[in-house]
């Protein structure tokens, strides 16, 4: 269409005669001197196409209407018969003619043109292209015209050219064609418009084409002609032939029929032709074939010269035949049996060899079309009186297989031997293919051997199509010569393709069939008989007649096949008759062709009974096929096989060991898939499969595993199977598929199954026989497929379980270990299998399936064997992992399974049945009947006391305490079931008349389960075994502690004296019994920790343990227990235990016992709650011990339970615990108890030791004594009511002996930190945070408390003293720390100074809160601190620490700055007067200290320490003499006197030694000694400058209200201007001595200071009222000015301008002597 759309396109016209005109030009041009009368045709011919186009608007048809005319020109041109000219308008009229303008009359006239060109050969090539695009763009030519057309080209075809003859031959193909899909497209056109005439009966006569159709009357008559020419006769239609070959008319005949089937089944008229003319025609073209004879030509005997075959027509002719009966076989059904028995003779063994290869290839090509078999076995074998055309082909093709081995063929002598090397049989070991000797080429070529015969195996064709070789050998005109090995090739493929065909074809109809029944029976409940019997008729027909030859044929390959894939083709056509037969019902059959796989898969002559017999019935038959006899072969052992499996026979018949090859297990995976697949099929031949299977399993040393899987496995004795690693890699395939088979029995019907499982009883039976008596290894194959096929049938395992679960519980009691292993794992694995498949109803509500299925594990128990009953427990493990939910009436049998373990039993069992027990508690407690849960409880406690294994021992403590916890989730459950029942027990015991017989009786039924488990963990608490002993007492007691609250209060009763009481006395008793040697080690290599190394710390441990436990529970649950009436009893038994384990001298012991006595108090009265705790804020108590006492103490949170144990009380009429409000319960008893056994524990344990320095001595722990202490808070709280002075005085003997307590060497570096920190001991710490309490008590308690105040300020002065003199312990030794040796047992003095030094500071806060309290001012408490400070201040540089005297003189000065105003107010009274004198001595002892400062100090350190001085001059001039009149006299004094000493320096006495002695030393000596002096005095400078600052101060007083502020005003002055004078005085003395030297810096600051202080005196004097200047103080005033006079001859500058400054006010002094006599008065 797209041609034409572009051909006719304006552009494609208006191009075409553009092109025509120039060719008719170039025509012209080329015609002009030779040929004028064409140039002028030619002209004319351009004037005649102008024309054309200008007048008509289609060109195209006006062009075709002249086309005679527009031709001319170019057909004059070929008349000219030059070449160029020729090839010039042959070209042109092929552009006509592709634009198809070309009329008839135009196309008539172009043949005979070319017709012309023909005859004289010229353009040949041209010629023939010119006729096939004449006759393939269009229709127009017809009969004549167009025979001609053909007729030329087969002319062409037999030129002496060869490129022409070749050329042409494609181009006649070509023709033929066209002509053929002219008629059918012409079919095409008409076919809706008008009926076919009627068919024409009968031989009408050939001519007889009036009726058909223009194209198809073309078609008949060219087919009618081939056939003519073919047959060497006269064509009638293609006039003028001259020549014809046979060969290429047969090629044209087939390609015809082959690709126009179609035109002879629709057209009468053409299949006359087939019938008529074909078919005769053949069968006269083949007799050659038929008469011939191999070797019959040469013999003179023959009368007659036969023709001999020709190879190409041959050849031809069964091409056709093949077409034929492909295409036409429903029209020809007579003469298609002609042929096929003409196909049959070719393939006989006398014919050439060449004939027998093509031969075979035509019978390939039937082979692959499985339709036109069944139309063949339908026409032909199915009718009475017909050759058995089928049959007839297959046994031929069998037959034809068998010559090939058995007959030496003539054609090929390679064939008649074997190749080099093969001509012996290789050992069987031998591991080469063909031959051990052949080369490698030949090793890996696929081959048939057999009896010394090899062929070789090609590849011919792909599976399902028949492509041929010698077939398609259309050039060949002589035979070829066929390879070795093909026709046999070819044959097997064949062979493989039929039975491929067939099933595949009546396996589909099967299946639709099937489904259409089903589809029927849905439509209609009444079903109508089948359609068609004679489908299964034809299909058993088939089978019938092809069986034999087929197993003939199959089993002989199978022999000798070296080649696997071969084998493996082989083996499937086996596979898929024998199942065919079994679908269709065929027994004979299907038995023969599976007792053929059962034989090839087991060793050559292997004696299986079973086998034998079946066949005995086949293997003498005999087939006779066309006087040729088939025998059905038996498999020859000496094939040359691959050796991959040497094993041992299972049979006693061949002796030693047996051979497998790779090809028996090849056909061992065939049998596996047959059973596997097709099992349904197999009824009775089970009993062949499984033997089969069972002797291979066994030969390949194959065991069953997990589940019934065969899995390689070693033989345990004899010679072992050897495996190759080929059939290695093999084996897990092969034990897959084993699997799979047993597991494809789930589809298969009831009976089926009931064959599979009978024939598997009867296998396994014959294994138990053979296992008896002899020691030989069990086949187990049987009971390993009797378990697979139990597990994949589970949907209906009701109608097996009892055969098989029977068969499987008597293989259990064999003696065989083996054999009694697999009987128990299968059936373990069923009965597990069993409750956890899904049946239907679900076995919760089936439970006689239940109980069926748990019976056998039962029944086990019954079996004495060990190794049964492990896998019996490990079974109920597993069982209870995934059905544990889901047993309900099975627990008791369960739970009966576990229990029934015993000390004797040995490790595994004990664990085994333990893994059980751990499951049931973790998982199934709430899915057991209440009643079972006692039963619990008594199975876990004896996994506790077994002593196998302790790790079990530990574990089932820990599963009690999961029981406990379950009883507590599930407490109002349990209880309402318990009581069912106990009602129920009840009702019981009174019909019999006897007492309800049950442990702890009266107490309610879940309590009772509560006691069960106490007691059973009480019985574990003591156990000889430490760790046993340690996890039973944790878990009690968390037990108790996290669900006590659950029992009834009556029964506490019962858990206080017979479980915790009774349990701290056995242990107490075992503890002080205990052994002291040392346990090397803990069973085999543990090691044993040191703390742990002797049984006597062992029971420590359980003693700690315990005590902590009860002690927690009575903190807990004391308001319970309170009210059970003995309370104060249990309270101070308690206290004794705690007091006793105190006192052990086991540190661990003593230290817990404490812990415990630290957790009863932490108790808090239940009234008043609200205002408790903030009272104790008050105090300030530590926050974490506010947390323990408003909490509700360890163990888990109370409110869950209390609310549990609130709805148990309900159902019990109990009132809840709380006493009602407004009734304090009176606890003092309880407290008092306590301080008095704290107290007792306390004396015992600070007690100093009375013996001497060498005597051993018990000296308590560090951790002990603080936790003493830190006791002492919480006791306090409960006490502090009633504490009085006296129990005071007994706290601060223990906290004194505390503190005094040394520590060993050895645990000193844990205790103390390194010696320069200054840190506390935490037992420091408590000691002071004990005081701290009970200061803070004091402080917001009553008045009468507060005369407690000076007791404690004593306790912290004793402290404070620790700073300087560290305490004695009894008659220790003790080491300073620092000179203590790490690794030596001596005893070390703490470091007291940080201790001291905190005790102080809190000693000054303590006076900052308490300085105006009565009772601190009566008992003296400033002095006796000023005289505790004294002290250290006196001491200073000697202290042990720089720091102590530092913060001493810090702490005094803070004291007084409270004290001395209280002290001021209180004068009048006296209680200070001894306060005074001691002040003093402490100022004096500081400020003039007799220790000297060490050398390495340096200058700033020294400038601090003088600044501590000032301070304390400071103090006293702000503090004290401002304030003198309230002062006693003395003191004051003694105050200026020290300021005197201060201002003039402390070595001014040295001085004045020397000026005496001056005139005794010479000068420098002197000068020497000054100048050292003055280095020492320089560092207190600023000192002395403070102190003269505070004299002068003092003495300018002119508001003296007081005579006392006078008083020490005078003497402040007198003392300054003595001062003076004596400085100046040493100034002017050393001014003189020292020459030229300048004095030291210092003296020259310090006169300068005095003649400053002069002038300020001066000043003052001149303000101050005359009066009020004593006229003493004249007198030294003036005295001063000779003295200040003498110092004029300073050379200092600075000192010239002070003295200046000072001589210059005296001016206001000088005045005229006034005269004696004033007044009348001298």
């Amino acid at each position: 269409m797209s041609v034409k759309m572009s051909t006719s396109s304006p552009e494609a016209v208006k191009k075409l005669l553009e092109n025509m005109q120039a060719d008719l030009r170039s025509l012209s041009m080329e015609c002009k001197k030779k040929f004028p009368p064409v140039k002028e045709a030619a002209e004319s011919g351009i004037v005649k196409i102008k024309t054309i186009a200008a007048r008509n608007t289609d060109i195209l048809a006006a062009l075709k209407e002249n086309s005679s005319e527009v031709v001319q020109p170019f057909l004059m041109g070929c008349g000219t018969k030059e070449p160029k000219i020729t090839q010039l308008c042959l070209a042109a009229i092929q552009r006509l003619m592709s634009h198809e303008v070309v009329s008839e009359a135009a196309a008539g006239n172009i043949i005979n043109m070319l017709w012309q060109l023909m005859e004289n050969g010229l353009e040949e090539l041209k010629l023939l292209q010119t006729v096939l695009v004449l006759l393939t763009t269009n229709t127009i030519v017809h009969d004549e015209v167009l025979s001609k057309a053909i007729v030329l080209c087969f002319r062409l075809h037999f030129t002496k050219d060869n490129i022409t003859n070749n050329t042409a031959a494609a181009t006649v193909r070509q023709v033929v064609t066209v002509v053929f899909e002219r008629m059918v497209a012409e079919d095409d056109k008409f076919k809706g418009l008008m009926d076919e005439p009627p068919a024409v009966q009968g031989n009408s006569n050939r001519r007889s084409v009036s009726t058909l159709r223009p194209s198809a009357k073309d078609a008949y008559m060219l087919f009618q002609d081939l056939c003519q020419l073919v047959n060497a006769d006269a064509p009638y239609w293609l006039v003028g032939m001259t020549e014809m070959t046979r060969t290429f008319g047969l090629e044209l005949l087939e390609s015809v029929l082959n690709d126009f089937p179609e035109v002879f089944l629709q057209h009468q008229e053409f299949s006359f032709l087939l019938k008529e003319r074909v078919c005769p025609l053949v069968i006269k073209l083949f007799s050659p074939n038929i008469k011939f004879r191999q070797g019959s030509c040469s013999s003179a005997a023959s009368p007659v010269p036969v023709e001999k075959p020709y190879f190409p027509i041959c050849m031809r002719l069964l091409r056709v035949v093949s077409v034929l009966i492909k295409h036409f076989y429903s029209l020809l059904v007579t003469e298609c049996e002609i042929f096929l028995s003409l196909l049959v003779k070719f393939l006989d063994g006398e014919k050439p060899q060449w004939l027998r290869a093509v031969a075979v290839e035509s019978v390939h090509r039937l082979c692959v079309q499985p339709h036109l078999l069944r139309s063949f076995c339908q026409s032909y074998d199915m009718k009475q009186h017909s050759t058995k055309v089928f049959r007839d082909i297959v046994n031929a093709l069998g037959s034809f297989i068998q010559s090939l081995f058995i007959l030496p063929s003539t054609g090929n002598t390679s064939s008649t031997s074997t190749p080099p090397g093969a001509s012996v049989s290789g050992s069987q070991g031998s591991a080469q293919g063909p031959g051990a000797g052949a080369g490698a080429g030949l090793n890996a070529q696929a081959a048939f051997e057999y009896r010394g015969m090899w062929i070789p195996l090609m590849t011919v064709s792909v599976q399902g199509s028949a492509k041929a070789t010698y077939l398609e050998m259309l050039d060949k005109v002589e035979p070829p010569s066929i390879p070795e090995g093909y026709a046999m090739s070819v044959a097997f493929s064949a062979l493989l393709d039929l039975v491929r065909g067939i099933t595949t074809m009546i396996e589909r109809e099967l299946a639709k069939q099937e489904q259409e029944e089903a589809m029927r029976e849905e439509a209609e409940a009444v079903s109508s008989p089948p359609q068609e019997p004679m489908a299964h008729e034809v299909w058993e027909e088939m089978v019938n007649a092809c069986w034999c030859g087929l197993l003939a044929a199959l089993s002989l390959l199978l022999d000798a096949s070296t080649d696997e894939a071969a084998t493996e083709n082989i083996l499937k056509a086996e596979l898929c008759v024998a199942s065919l037969c079994g679908r269709l019902g065929l027994v004979t059959p299907r038995d023969a062709f599976i007792t053929a796989i059962c034989k090839a898969s087991l060793p050559p002559h292997y004696a299986l009974t079973i086998l034998s017999s079946n066949t005995t019935n086949l293997a003498n038959k005999v087939y006779s096929i066309q006087g040729q006899s088939v025998q059905m072969v038996s498999p020859s052992s000496e094939s040359h096989q691959q050796v991959v499996a040497v094993g041992q026979p299972l049979t006693a018949q061949p002796q030693g060991t047996v051979v497998l090859t790779a090809k028996n297990i090849q056909c061992m995976r065939t049998l596996l898939n047959l059973a596997h697949c097709h099992g349904a099929y197999l009824g009775t031949s089970w009993q062949l499969v499984l033997a089969t299977l069972q002797h291979l399993v066994w030969i390949l040393g194959l065991k069953p595993a997990v589940g019934g899987v065969l899995k390689p496995g070693r033989a345990v004795e004899g010679p072992s199977t050897v495996l190759t690693t080929a059939v290695m890699t093999d084996l897990p395939v092969i034990s897959n598929i084993l699997s799979r088979l047993f597991e494809s029995s789930q589809y298969l019907d009831d009976v089926s199954l009931h064959h599979l499982i009978n024939a598997l009883c009867s296998l396994s039976m014959e294994a138990m026989e053979m296992a008896y008596g002899n020691n030989k290894e069990p086949s187990l194959f049987a009971v390993a497929k009797l378990l697979e096929t139990g597990l994949v049938n589970m949907d209906r395992i009701e109608i097996l379980w009892r055969p098989l679960t029977a068969h499987l519980l008597e293989v259990c009691q064999h003696p065989n270990t083996r054999m009694r292993e697999w009987g128990a794992e299968a059936i373990t694995s069923l009965i597990k299998a069993g409750l956890s498949y899904k049946h239907e109803p679900p076995l919760s509500q089936n439970q006689r399936l239940q109980l069926l299925l748990l019976n056998p594990l039962k029944e086990l128990s019954n079996v004495l064997h060990a190794d049964i009953r492990q896998k019996q427990l490990e079974c109920v493990l597993q069982i209870l992992q995934n059905q544990g939910d889901s047993l309900g009436p099975g627990w008791p049998l369960v739970l009966g399974v576990i229990g029934a373990i015993r000390n004797d039993q040995g490790e595994s069992l004990i664990r085994t049945a333990f893994q059980c027990l751990q499951l049931v508690v973790t998982d199934f407690l709430p899915t057991m009947p209440c009643m079972c849960l006692q039963v619990v409880v008594d199975v876990a406690g004896s996994f506790g006391l077994q002593n196998q294994e302790l790790n079990i021992s530990l574990t089932s403590i820990g599963l009690l305490w999961n029981i406990s916890d379950y009883f507590f989730q599930r407490g109002e459950a349990i209880t309402e079931e318990l009581e069912k029942e106990e009602a129920f027990l009840l009702k019981q015991a009174q019909d019999k008349g006897e007492p309800l017989n049950r442990p702890f009786h009266p107490a309610p039924p879940f309590d009772c389960l509560w006691l069960c488990l106490y007691s059973k963990l009480g019985e574990l608490c003591v156990d000889p075994r430490p760790a046993v002993r340690k996890s039973a007492g944790q878990t009690m007691f968390s037990t108790i502690a996290a669900h006590g609250t659950l029992l009834q209060p009556p029964t506490w009763n019962i858990v206080v004296w017979k479980v915790l009481f009774h349990l701290l006395n056995c242990v107490r008793k075992s503890s002080t019994t205990a052994d002291k040697e040392k346990i090397e080690s803990g069973g085999g290599n543990i090691l044993i920790h040191h703390s742990r190394d002797t049984a006597e710390k062992q029971w420590a441990e359980t003693w700690v343990l315990t005590l902590a436990g009860v002690a927690r529970i009575f903190n807990t649950r004391r308001y319970l227990l309170q009210q059970l009436g003995d309370f104060f009893k249990a309270w101070e038994v308690l206290l004794d235990h705690i007091q006793s384990a105190a006192l052990s001298k086991n540190n661990e012991v003593s230290l817990a016992a404490l812990k415990s006595f630290q957790e009863i108090l932490q108790l808090v009265t239940p009234i008043k709650d609200t205002d408790k705790p903030d009272a104790l804020a008050a105090m300030d108590v530590p926050s974490v011990l506010m947390e323990s006492l408003q909490g509700s103490g360890p163990g888990r949170p109370l409110i869950r339970s209390d609310s549990l144990a609130e709805r148990l009380a309900q159902r019990y009429g109990v009132q809840p615990s709380l006493p009602p409000p407004g009734e304090e319960i009176d606890d003092s008893a309880l407290w008092w108890s306590a301080w008095n056994t704290w107290y007792r524990v306390g004396t015992e344990c600070t007690r100093p030791p009375s013996g001497g320095p060498d005597k051993l001595v018990f000296v308590p722990s560090q951790p002990f004594l603080t936790a003493l202490i830190q006791i002492f808070p919480a006791l306090y709280q409960h006490i502090a009511g009633g504490f009085s002075m006296e129990d005071l005085k007994k706290l601060g003997v223990i906290l004194y002996g505390a503190v005094s307590v040394p520590i060993s060497s050895d645990s000193s570096p844990f205790i103390l930190p390194s010696y320069t920190e200054a840190v506390l001991t935490s037992l420091q710490e408590a000691v002071l945070t004990a005081l701290d309490v009970l200061q803070k008590a004091i402080c917001v308690g009553s008045e009468n408390l507060q005369v407690m105040y000076p007791a404690i300020f004593e306790q912290l002065l004793l402290f404070v003293e620790f700073s300087c003199k560290p305490p004695q312990y009894g008659k220790m030794e003790t080491k300073h720390v620092a000179n203590a040796k790490y690794n030596q047992a001596e005893w070390v003095a703490l470091n007291y100074v940080p201790f001291a030094e905190r005790s102080l500071e809190v000693l000054v806060d303590l006076y900052h809160k308490t300085a105006c309290h009565k009772a601190v001012i009566t008992e003296k408490v400033l002095q006796n601190i000023i005289k505790t400070v004294r002290i250290p201040l006196g001491l200073k540089y000697a202290c042990p620490a720089e720091s102590t005297w530092k913060l001493a003189v810090s702490s005094l000065l803070k004291v007084l700055s409270i004290g001395l105003p209280v002290a001021r107010q209180q004068a009048s009274s006296g209680k200070f007067d001894t306060m005074w004198p001691e002040l003093a001595n402490a100022f004096e002892d500081f400020l003039f200290t007799k220790s000297t400062p060490p050398d390495n100090l340096s200058i700033q350190e020294f400038q601090r320490n003088e600044a501590v001085d000032v301070e304390v001059v400071q103090l006293i001039s702000t503090e004290i003499l401002p304030f003198a009149n309230f002062i006693p006299k003395e003191f004051v004094g003694r105050i200026m006197s020290m300021l005197n000493r201060g201002s003039i320096h402390s070595q001014s006495s040295s001085f004045t030694d020397l000026e005496v002695n001056a005139h005794c030393y010479d000068w420098v000596t002197v000068l020497h000694i000054k100048i050292k002096a003055e280095m020492d005095i320089r560092m207190r400078e600023e000192f002395s400058k403070v102190c003269f600052e505070t004299l002068l101060q003092f003495s300018f007083s002119n508001k003296v209200s007081t005579p006392q502020e006078g008083y020490i005003s005078r003497m402040a002055l007198s003392v300054l201007l003595q001062r003076a004078q004596d400085v100046l005085r040493r100034f002017v003395e050393d001014e003189r001595l020292s020459g030229r030297c300048p004095l030291p810096r210092q003296q020259v600051t310090e006169i300068i200071f005095v003649l400053k202080a002069i002038s300020t005196l001066m000043d003052s004097l001149k303000k101050t009222q005359p009066e009020n200047v004593d006229g003493n103080v004249w007198a030294q005033v003036i005295a001063l000015y000779p003295t200040l006079v003498e110092c004029i001859t300073c050379s200092s500058p600075e000192v010239s301008s002070a003295l200046r400054d000072a001589l210059g006010p005296f001016k206001d002094f000088m005045q005229p002597p006034v005269s004696k006599v004033q007044n009348g008065e001298s």
